[in-house]
């Protein structure tokens, strides 16, 4: 009797235990799934690499309100739809549903148990798909060569510099693309929400997939900041490795980034150039600041240096990520004066935060000229910007110095796109160049990626480069193809998805 009664109990004990374990695998499924759903619709399809950078980099400079949006868009429903399952198919109080003979309500303990482990199963499966997961195991477990056969070390290439070395002003902007121009001249929508920058372009260089003012094509690995900043800089794709040990700036390991790279801040630092880099927000969020330092940056300033040296009181927090554009660009006045006060020639680069998602931060200088805040806020950073460079043409240093203008990557406000852009719209980065000491006839219906502008930008600052190309890129002022151009955007997506031991052993 005594041995029939423990049996009971070690039954009733372990069918406890694997609810509490099936109950725990759709938490962690539906948690998948609505991160996902969510990751996606904040985000769009970026690649998988870019949500193992956002998982790894911690949350260091990120907005409190993004934060709770990600807690009610996904982890409030994961809670509330395990435990509505968690009660339907585990409850087993007294028959409630019955035909004939048969009870169907509750759900017979093995059926529920099927259920819930199908159910998780499928979840899983759907968050891997929609955050491209199995594409990224299948391309990891591919070895690729693009980088035995076409990467071109900076250390074996001869980089000639003018007798006068040029200052260089990099101004990257954040998600700025030719989507906003009007159709007329090759953008997305009705109206041009950006036509300062659009003279900027057409009074100077603009290299163009059109016969207007046109862009670049976000490739993989350079979709999110840190990955267009390493593209734009040294000319490969930010690839995240596997086992990223240094969790706090989300790559590389004891304070390096990507050590074995040889970057444009990198070459500058050899030639005696005086460097800074300054952003809105935390620099230490996404590994910037570690990437800069790594390779040859001599002075960063973000919020906290703002804090520190009055720009703005301390404690200052804008609710998105820092300090607003506004605050930047006279900040950015400021520190360049001083640079430019030095023996040494400088070069300065700026990311600019106000027309991040979602729709942007709407700064004391916007005017509602549209419907939409981002909108507005586009629109803002286009005058902000032009007004800045103006600033920069009546300066002294201005007759010496080359400027840069070029988006990061594409807009990640998937929301304002689905509302306002065809979705067969090809969209593409913007780009400018001011100021330069070469002349060039290939600027138009050129296909081109962010890679392409670390030998471009030297090629603008004067210098001159055995065969014309440097990591991944080419030098657009030079005529050469790039490797869009010789073998397709498809190709180039697809190569620089797969696992490469050169990436592996030469950069890390």
């Amino acid at each position: 009797m005594q041995t029939v009664k423990e049996n009971t109990r070690g039954r009733r004990i372990a069918e406890a235990v694997l609810m509490v374990a099936l109950s725990l695998l759709m938490l962690i499924a539906f948690l998948c799934f609505f991160a996902a759903v969510w990751y996606v619709k904040i985000y769009g399809r970026i690649g998988f690499d870019s949500v193992i950078y956002t998982l790894t980099g911690g949350l260091g400079g990120v907005s409190p309100e993004l934060v709770t949006k990600f807690l009610s868009g996904a982890v409030l429903p994961a809670l509330l739809c395990t435990l509505v399952l968690t009660v339907l198919l585990f409850w087993q109080g007294r028959p409630l549903l019955q035909i004939r003979s048969v009870t169907l309500y509750p759900i017979r303990p093995w059926v529920a148990n099927v259920i819930a482990g199908l159910l998780s199963l499928g979840l899983i499966l759907h968050a891997a798909f929609n955050v491209e997961l199995v594409d990224y195991l299948i391309n990891s477990n591919r070895t690729g060569l693009i980088y035995q056969d076409e990467y071109k070390d900076p250390k074996d290439v001869s980089i000639t510099f003018p007798e006068q070395k040029r200052n260089l002003i990099y101004i990257m902007l954040e998600s700025m693309e030719t989507s906003y121009l009007d159709k007329g001249m090759g953008g997305a929508l009705d109206y041009n929400l950006i036509p300062e920058l659009t003279e900027l372009a057409q009074n100077n260089i603009n290299f163009s997939h059109n016969e207007t003012v046109g862009g670049f094509r976000e490739v993989t690995g350079t979709s999110w900041t840190i990955g267009a900043m390493v593209g734009h800089t040294a000319g490969v794709h930010l690839k995240v490795p596997d086992g990223i040990k240094d969790w706090q700036n989300g790559y590389g390991s004891q304070g390096e980034f990507l050590p074995g790279l040889t970057s444009i801040t990198s070459i500058l630092k050899e030639q005696g150039y005086n460097q800074a880099l300054m952003v809105g927000s935390d620099a230490g969020f996404g590994g910037r600041e570690t990437y800069f330092q790594s390779h040859g940056i001599d002075n960063i300033y973000d919020l906290y240096t703002a804090w520190y040296d009055g720009t703005v009181e301390t404690g200052y927090w804008n609710g998105f990520w820092g300090f607003e554009d506004e605050i930047l660009f006279n900040y950015a006045k400021n520190k360049i004066s001083q640079m430019a006060q030095e023996d040494e020639p400088f070069a300065f680069t700026m990311l600019t935060v106000d027309t991040h998602h979602i729709g942007g931060f709407k700064c004391g200088q916007c005017v509602d000229q549209y419907e939409e805040q981002y909108e507005n806020v586009i629109a803002c950073s286009s005058r902000q910007v032009y007004r800045f460079v103006q600033w920069i043409m009546e300066q002294d240093f201005y007759e010496n110095t080359t400027i840069v203008i070029t988006g990061d990557h594409c807009s990640m406000d998937r929301g304002y796109f689905n509302r306002n852009v065809d979705p067969g719209y090809v969209r593409h980065v913007y780009n400018c160049f001011i100021n330069v000491p070469v002349e060039t006839t290939h600027t138009k219906n050129r296909q081109f990626s962010a890679l392409d502008l670390f030998p471009t930008t030297l090629a603008a600052m004067g210098c001159t480069l055995e065969g014309e190309r440097l990591g991944l890129g080419t030098n657009l002022f030079s005529g050469e193809p790039t490797l869009l151009e010789q073998y397709g955007f498809e190709w180039l997506e697809e190569e620089v998805s797969k696992y490469s031991t050169f990436y592996i052993d030469s950069f890390h």
